[in-house]
């Protein structure tokens, strides 16, 4: 995960914090903006883990393939 996908779960692991606390202080309107923000945090967060990942496996395919192709000419 890149640091903006880091930064950005901090952020919504701590809005979300925020807006349970607003709501067991009935502060409703508070509560809905810091959740919806959290929650937009949160899903950057794993926008950017799932990019990551892809770009890991994607990486590991093209190795793979090089490896074949290698022992593939060195079979011949």
């Amino acid at each position: 995960m890149s640091g903006l996908g880091r930064w950005s779960l901090g952020i919504g692991v701590g809005l979300l914090v925020v807006a349970v606390l607003c709501r067991a202080l009935n502060l409703i309107p508070v509560t809905v903006i810091t959740g919806l923000l959290g929650l937009i945090a949160l899903g950057m967060a794993g926008y950017d883990a799932i990019y990551e990942w892809q770009g890991r496996v994607d990486l590991r395919r093209r190795e793979a393939r090089a490896h074949r192709e290698r022992e593939g000419r060195q079979g011949r």
